[in-house]
């Protein structure tokens, strides 16, 4: 398992699924990304920092957003 950085760039509060792009590229957006429920929806703004765990880091459909901060 491996947590990296990203910034939150859009957020859909019905299925709870993020769009991020990695911290350090300007380019690597990884889409559909699963939101842990413990995250107030109000509390996914887009530009706000976000902690992701993948599980395995060849394969983004494995990782959650586990944490969101200023």
């Amino acid at each position: 398992m491996i947590i990296k950085r990203a910034v939150l760039k859009d957020f859909n509060a019905t299925d709870y699924r993020a769009t991020v792009q990695l911290s350090g590229s300007r380019q690597a957006y990884l889409e559909a990304i699963t939101v842990a429920r413990n995250i107030a929806a109000a509390e996914m703004i887009n530009g706000r920092e976000v902690a992701i765990l993948f599980f395995d880091e060849h394969y983004p459909k494995t990782a959650v957003i586990m944490a969101v901060y200023t």
